[in-house]
């Protein structure tokens, strides 16, 4: 099943979902359901967008997006991510305030409603999972933390059906919440170190420059920069020193990155003789002075 339609699905279960939990919710009396409710239509608006997004990243490149659109599905995991917090902090918030204020609960009506809640949301989680990209990923966090939410409802209710300690129904509210902020915070990093063009951790730089090297007719290779595109599409570009411009050493070069995940290379081939004007070149000849690029000023 393609990433988009299990996003869609993802939309639909959670918009029908959550208008049946803010019932749930106001039969019982039980916090967690109706904060969960409202968290849920924030997940359907969240989702619905990152749907859009991940629609809009499957469009091919043009003139403006000359990368063509797949960071849009980045963007879409960004604004998930952030309602998703934003949320989180809102159930928090209100559990406190029911901490302090104790009301009556229904445990009999959250154990039928946590049933039905964990039963659905596990096969929202279902279609989900296994996802790559950013956004898919984001909202299937979405998902898992709906499944934990339901499955603690429903061992909270329990246990307070046998000992009456309404307060548990907000502690439990509370842990999940904060499992999921710190979830959160994983993704804010790896979506910002993709928008700041960090190497991706599991391309060795240094590794990959001595590789390279290796290649019959190299002489160097500087000015190597590798990114990604939307955390699974990488990219790289590079200056290359040879004995002479051949295309077996580009393919040669191409199938080294490749190898190491990097599908999208830019390669421009300089001889010993030429002078390599990069500004970074002599950068990074002053902070290796070993570096054996001769040519660069």
């Amino acid at each position: 099943m393609k990433t988009k339609t299990k996003i869609f699905i993802a939309f639909l279960l959670n918009l029908i979902f959550s208008a049946f939990e803010l019932i749930g919710g106001t039969i019982t009396g039980s916090f967690a359901i109706t904060s969960d409710a409202v968290h849920d239509f924030g997940d359907a608006v969240s989702i619905g967008i990152s749907y859009a997004l991940e629609r809009l990243s499957l469009k091919k490149s043009n003139d403006k997006y000359t990368y063509g659109y797949t960071r849009f599905s980045v963007f879409g995991g960004l604004l998930t991510t952030l309602i998703l917090l934003l949320g989180s902090g809102i159930v928090i918030y209100n559990a406190f305030w029911r901490i302090i204020n104790p009301k009556i609960i229904d445990y009999n009506g959250m154990i039928i409603f946590a049933i039905i809640g964990l039963i659905v949301n596990f096969f929202a989680a279902y279609f989900t999972h296994g996802g790559k990209s950013i956004n898919q990923k984001a909202v299937n966090l979405h998902m898992l933390e709906d499944v934990l939410g339901w499955a603690v409802v429903l061992i909270g209710a329990i246990v307070m059906r046998f000992t009456n300690l309404s307060i548990i129904d907000s502690i439990l509210s509370i842990s999940v919440a904060l499992f999921i902020v710190v979830n959160c915070i994983k993704n804010l990093v790896q979506i910002t170190q993709i928008f700041l063009m960090k190497t991706p951790k599991e391309v060795d730089i240094n590794e990959l420059r001595e590789y390279i090297k290796e290649i019959e007719g190299i002489i160097d290779v500087h000015h190597l920069h590798v990114w990604s595109i939307d955390g699974e599409t990488h990219c790289a570009t590079l200056h290359i020193v040879a004995d002479k411009i051949a295309p077996s050493i580009k393919a040669k070069i191409k199938e080294e990155l490749q190898e190491h995940g990097v599908t999208h290379v830019t390669i421009e081939m300089e001889t010993p003789s030429e002078e390599c004007h990069d500004t970074s070149c002599n950068i990074n000849r002053t902070l290796n002075p070993h570096s054996h690029n001769h040519h660069c000023n």
